[in-house]
C-alpha cells in the first residue's frame, strides 16, 4: 500500500466511523488536511488493529522524512541548557513538553494551530486514548501545574509531558499566583522526566499562547525555574532545550540565556 493508498484508507475509515457524507478530495494536500481534520475531532474510542497499522506507517514515515534535531545538532547553549527555534515535533529527544488544557485530551478545533494539536496530530489517536485512560483514573481535571506523561507514539520523542499552564485574561498581567502555576509546571516537568530517567527534555513556551501569559516574564520564569532546579537537584537530565517557535520568542530567549555571547 503506497501513501496514497493509506491515506484513502485512513479517510475513508475515519469518515466511516463518522456515519456522515464528507467528499474525499483529489488533491494531495487537501486530503492530509482533512485526515487531520477528521483526527482532531475524534472522541477517544478505541480503533482497528488494521487503522492503527496504516497509520503508524503513514505517520512514522511524515516524521522520518523530516530534517530530525537532535542534542548534538543543537549549537546554542549554555552548560545543560539549550535553545532551538522550530517544530518542537522534528525534535529527537527522550521527551516534549505540550502545552495541555485541564481536560488533557487535546486539541478538538481541526486544524487549530496550537502546540497542542500539533503533537497530537502528529503523534496519532494513540495519544488520545492514553490520556483519557490516564484522565478516567484520576477522575478530575488536570491541576494548572501538575504534569503527566504519555508515550509519544509516532513522534520523533519517546515521550510526551503534558502540562496545564495558567490562563490570563487578554490585556491583563498574570498575578503571583499565576507566575507560581507558570514555575510550577517547568518544575512538575523537570520531575517526572528525572523520575523516568530521562537525559533530554524540549519545553515549549508554556500558556504564552492561547493562555495570553507574557512572553518576556513567562521567558524569566521558564529559564529561573530549569537552571534552580538542575543546580540544587541530582537529575538523570542532561540537555534541557527551550523550544521556541516565533521569532519574538527566540529574541527573548536569547537574550535573557546568552546576553551577547553569542553575537
Amino acid at each position: 500500500m503506497d501513501t496514497n493508498q493509506q491515506l484513502d484508507f485512513l479517510l475513508n475509515y475515519l469518515i466511516n466511523e463518522r456515519q456522515e457524507n464528507i467528499e474525499i478530495p483529489n488533491d494531495a494536500i487537501q486530503k492530509r488536511n482533512l485526515l487531520r481534520s477528521l483526527m482532531n475531532v475524534r472522541p477517544p474510542v478505541p480503533a482497528s488493529e488494521e487503522f492503527f497499522e496504516i497509520q503508524d506507517e503513514f505517520l512514522t514515515k511524515e516524521t522520518l522524512s523530516k530534517k530530525l534535531v537532535g542534542v548534538e545538532d543543537i549549537d546554542e547553549f549554555d552548560g545543560k541548557v539549550m535553545l532551538w527555534q522550530g517544530d518542537i515535533t522534528d525534535l529527537k529527544v527522550d521527551a516534549i513538553v505540550n502545552a495541555a488544557n485541564s481536560k488533557l485530551l487535546g486539541c478538538f478545533i481541526p486544524m487549530h494551530n496550537c502546540i497542542d494539536n500539533v503533537i497530537h496530530s502528529a503523534s496519532g489517536i494513540q495519544l488520545r486514548l492514553e490520556c483519557d485512560k490516564i484522565m478516567k483514573a484520576q477522575a478530575r481535571d488536570e491541576d494548572i501545574g501538575k504534569a503527566k506523561i504519555t508515550d509519544a507514539y509516532n513522534l520523533a520523542s519517546k515521550h510526551v509531558i503534558h502540562t496545564v499552564g495558567p490562563a490570563i485574561a487578554q490585556n491583563s498581567k498574570p498575578s503571583e499566583l499565576d507566575c507560581k502555576r507558570l514555575e510550577s509546571c517547568y518544575r512538575s516537568c523537570l520531575e517526572i522526566a528525572g523520575a523516568h530517567n530521562l537525559k533530554s527534555l524540549a519545553f515549549c513556551c508554556i500558556s504564552t499562547g492561547v493562555f495570553n501569559f507574557p512572553q518576556e516574564t513567562a521567558a524569566r520564569i521558564a529559564i529561573k525555574t530549569v537552571k534552580d532546579y538542575l543546580d540544587s537537584n541530582e537529575t538523570s537530565l542532561e540537555h534541557v532545550i527551550f523550544n521556541v517557535f516565533v521569532d519574538d520568542d527566540y529574541y527573548i530567549y536569547k537574550k535573557l540565556l546568552f546576553g551577547d555571547k553569542n553575537g
